[in-house]
């Protein structure tokens, strides 16, 4: 029996039950719009798709609620897929394993996919329901929000005929989200040099893990571990005293989620080895002397592996490491405007030997679209002074707050009048469909809100149940009064 078999709103619950067990890995979305679709039939509701795999479900207004103007439930289809090291999980296949302790649930090692399995099983709810009142209703589910925000983009102009959306994919209860940053990502390509290993060597595995990671935008003000630059670090602080093989270095998994494991594979004449080994392991009680407070279970480990036969040349593997220590990770600038808001940060995320050479992934954040394109130009000119290349994806916009909303305005009196205490209103520096939506549908009136989800994006990820509870009331009740 589920764990969460019996929690309510039932129906909201009953649909995330069903929506954990179908694999939504960003890009995979096929089976998740096929039970959208296949909902939308069985409750003989109409819709609608595009070529980028978005779909659209109407739902009439109730009896005397016609006149009202449509509203546009929103939320994405796919989820981050992270798991923890140790954990044998299938994304592909596997349905995430549940773990419910008092008001928190989360998955087992892996993350849980409430960012945004909650918003459609919410909105999935409200289309079910025949005994709510509101208004006409566009439930809009969009595809690959979390590598690229590719649906939001590709949405074609003629899917939606409402003006006033409810972004269902905020993460803080008693927060009105009404402003988020723009963001781009970098992908660096650095050519390799390899040559054979010769000597009285021995090769080994040296593993950063234990590392809370986290949602590149939302925890990225919490300075946690990178566990790529960390590893760089180590490896750059003993490159002068040992003849140090780097043969390869491998992190991270998500443009959008903070490195928390990475490895590399080298090889060391056996005279050093140990003196090697002392030097990491003092630096691991240096590094874990500073971060403790934010990550505590940071670990390194030094495995002893198969002889490796060859490595990078001096020339690649000195060019890798000074330009790996080089790049930038974290916040650059907080914002003047907004108290604790970080303007712009970037997330050193990916790094990968592959197709004869190393891919380094960044991923770069900012309310102000100068200050997003200066912090890119510098990634750019540091990497080339490495001799690597760049590529950059098209930049998302940002969403700019209109603190003159009625539906804001609207949702700021329901929430006092429901929970006796006012909402905050913010922006965030995390990236949200609103500011593309608001691109293609000029005049779209936009809150986004939902129930209290932490750490997204990480294995930690957990949702606060009683929040999913007042959060669809909540919903609810913004819906028939607006």
């Amino acid at each position: 029996m589920s764990v969460i078999k019996n929690l309510e709103p039932k129906l909201v619950w009953k649909h995330f039950d069903e929506i954990r067990k179908i694999p939504r890995c960003s890009k995979h979305e096929e089976k998740i719009r096929a039970y959208i679709l296949d909902f939308a039939k069985k409750q003989n509701l109409k819709f609608k798709t595009d070529k980028t795999g978005n779909v659209v479900i109407t739902k009439p207004a109730s009896k005397g609620m016609e006149k009202k103007t449509t509203v546009i439930l929103q939320g994405h289809m796919d989820m981050v897929c992270e798991k923890n090291s140790d954990v044998k999980h299938d994304f592909s296949k596997d349905p995430i394993k549940l773990k419910l302790e008092g008001d928190v649930l989360t998955a087992d090692g892996t993350t849980l996919g409430a960012d945004n399995g909650i918003g459609l099983a919410i909105s999935l709810a409200i289309l079910e329901d025949t005994h709510l009142k509101h208004g006409p209703l566009e439930a809009l589910f969009t595809v690959d929000e979390e590598t690229g925000l590719t649906g939001a983009f590709a949405m074609e102009s003629n899917m939606l005929t409402g003006k006033i959306l409810l972004n269902l994919d905020s993460e803080d209860f008693g927060v009105i989200t009404v402003g988020c940053a723009g963001g781009g990502d970098s992908q660096i390509h650095l050519p390799i040099k390899a040559k054979p290993i010769n000597g009285n060597l021995e090769s080994m595995m040296i593993k950063v893990s234990g590392l809370r990671g986290g949602h590149s935008g939302v925890d990225i003000h919490e300075q946690r571990g990178n566990a790529v630059k960390l590893l760089t670090r180590m490896l750059w602080k003993t490159k002068d005293d040992y003849k140090v093989h780097v043969s390869e270095i491998k992190g991270g998994d998500k443009h959008n989620a903070i490195p928390r494991e990475a490895y590399a594979t080298v090889s060391i004449d056996k005279a050093s080895k140990d003196k090697f080994v002392s030097t990491l392991k003092n630096e691991e009680k240096n590094i874990l002397g500073e971060i403790k407070p934010i990550d505590p279970n940071f670990k390194v480990e030094v495995k002893p592996i198969d002889k490796l036969h060859t490595t990078l040349s001096e020339d690649t593997q000195t060019k890798l490491l000074d330009l790996l220590h080089g790049l930038p990770h974290g916040v650059d600038k907080m914002s003047y405007d907004i108290p604790d808001l970080v303007e712009t940060s970037t997330n050193l995320a990916t790094v990968a030997v592959k197709d004869g050479g190393v891919s380094i992934g960044l991923s770069t954040r900012s309310s102000i679209r100068s200050a997003l394109q200066d912090f890119r130009d510098r990634i750019r000119a540091v990497a080339e002074l490495s001799g690597a290349s760049v590529k950059e994806d098209t930049p998302y916009p940002g969403w700019q707050p209109n603190l003159e909303s009625s539906v804001l305005k609207l949702s700021k009196k329901i929430f006092a009048e429901m929970y006796g205490k006012e909402p905050k209103v913010e922006a965030i520096h995390a990236g949200l469909e609103c500011g593309i939506i608001g691109e293609k549908f000029p005049g779209m009136d936009m809150i986004s809100i939902g129930p209290t989800i932490k750490y997204p994006h990480s294995p930690e990820e957990q949702v606060h149940v009683s929040t999913v509870d007042k959060f669809y009331k909540y919903v609810l009740k913004i819906l028939e009064r607006i």
